[in-house]
């Protein structure tokens, strides 16, 4: 199977599966000195889906950010953010407020899948370019998933 393959059969079980929630969030990075953003959206179970980098963190980088996650991977039955305003107005743009959840450490998921990127953001000292995040962001998610095993011996 390759990975486009793989990656539609996982979307559709998702669909199925009752806890199908969707975490947001972004992370600051800088890029030669200049504060960017990184977007994210990440699954019920600790998958990043999408990323996308921006220089601004308003209303319609956010509405651009969840119409293309939304584009992709379907529509969640509950949207997990932080407290960020303009996530609350894109998703009123969007007619999905009803199902968004916000609290003080409900976005814990979103913000654990931060920690891996962080660490091999510090062993390549940083990045020059948007273009080189972006790939590194999109290739590196797909490496970090859940784990196979867990330390007691017992699969999932």
């Amino acid at each position: 199977m390759f990975a486009l393959e793989i990656a539609r059969k996982r979307r559709k079980q998702a669909r199925c599966h009752s806890n199908w929630q969707r975490h947001f969030d972004e992370v600051f990075v800088k890029i030669n000195g200049e504060r960017h953003y990184l977007w994210r959206a990440v699954d019920h179970e600790g998958e990043v889906l999408e990323s996308y980098v921006s220089k601004r963190q308003d209303r319609k980088t956010a509405l651009k950010f969840k119409r293309k996650s939304m584009k992709c991977n379907g529509q969640p039955k509950i949207i997990v953010t932080d407290k960020l305003r303009s996530y609350r107005a894109a998703i009123m743009i969007i007619g999905n407020a009803g199902r968004q959840e916000t609290g003080r450490w409900s976005n814990n998921r979103a913000e654990n899948s931060h920690l891996p990127f962080r660490r091999r953001e510090r062993a390549m000292l940083g990045f020059r370019r948007t273009a080189t995040l972006q790939k590194f962001v999109s290739i590196h998610a797909s490496s970090q998933s859940v784990p196979l095993f867990s330390l007691s011996g017992v699969n999932y």
